[in-house]
């Protein structure tokens, strides 16, 4: 079982695109949306969900009115800001500020607050035409998304272990934070799609070095190649030099926006030019996969 992730070092390259299209041409695979602050994988994949599974990212503090004296000791411990007092002299603790240091908690007298979990938001095991989904969804403002992408990542993992397949393929999210790091973590290999533009070369460049830094095989695509030819020229050069197989160039194709409109993955609405070459670097990911060097 190989596991393929599909990052980005920006967003708006078209990774949940291509993640969908590969979603169409593997065979025995389950998908997985690592994408956890954002994810959309499944506007394009359609999921019955099967499981729904809460999150808890970590811990808030939480007051017991009863036995709480009003001391105000906490007041002037917290540095966030999370804790008041009201106009009649309670103490009340804003759970959206609170960032679960538990400072308040080791200092109170009367041990009047705990720390208890909080749930940050929600993973799903779901079906789809295509096969097993796993995808999550992270509560506005919370934080640990690294955790819930490792959480997503597992539960996929062990489908295909169960069910003897052959691929797990995850859609990632962009940049070089802690969820991009969970998500390449263990993997197989990393497709990095990026676009011929200053910004897109530059963060292509950043990801890939971070994946190196965590010893991560990488391959790069480059998605609307012909909107620039002479960023692209740079881009071959870079990968040229840094040993990174550039194993396809997507033209710009108005196709795909008409695609997304209907919800429906590019390979399976249009068969063009475009389409065809995803069809390629797919069969080239696998090429590389399977010999795994």
């Amino acid at each position: 079982m190989k596991q393929l992730v599909i990052i980005s070092g920006k967003g708006g390259t078209g990774k949940t695109i291509i993640s969908a299209c590969f979603a169409v041409l593997a065979s025995k695979k389950v998908i997985a949306d690592s994408d956890v602050d954002a994810a959309n994988l499944y506007l394009l994949l359609h999921p019955e969900i099967q499981e729904t599974h809460q999150f808890s990212g970590g811990k808030k503090a939480r007051i017991e009115p009863e036995r709480c004296t009003q001391c105000g000791e906490c007041l002037d411990i917290c540095r966030f800001d999370a804790i008041s007092e009201t106009h009649e002299g309670t103490i009340i603790i804003d759970p959206i500020s609170c960032e679960g240091c538990a400072v308040c908690s080791f200092i109170c007298p009367v041990e009047a607050i705990e720390m208890k979990k909080s749930i940050s938001g929600e993973w799903f095991v779901s079906r789809t035409k295509y096969g097993h989904f796993v995808h999550a969804r992270l509560g506005i403002g919370e934080e640990n998304s690294g955790k819930l992408v490792t959480e997503v990542r597992k539960k996929a993992k062990e489908i295909a272990e169960k069910d003897n397949l052959d691929f797990v393929i995850i859609d990632g999210p962009p940049g070089i934070g802690c969820p991009v790091i969970a998500s390449l973590s263990g993997t197989d290999l990393a497709l990095v799609v990026t676009e011929p533009t200053l910004s897109g070369i530059h963060d292509m460049e950043r990801v890939i070095q971070m994946a190196s830094h965590f010893k991560t095989r990488t391959a790069c695509c480059i998605n609307k190649f012909d909107i620039n030819l002479r960023n692209v020229s740079q881009i071959e050069t870079w990968c040229e030099r840094n040993s990174v197989p550039l194993i396809g160039k997507i033209p710009y194709d108005e196709e795909v926006t008409k695609s997304l409109t209907q919800g429906i993955p590019f390979v399976e609405y249009s068969t063009n030019s475009a389409s065809e070459e995803i069809k390629e670097i797919w069969e080239r990911l696998k090429q590389i996969l399977n010999r795994g060097v």
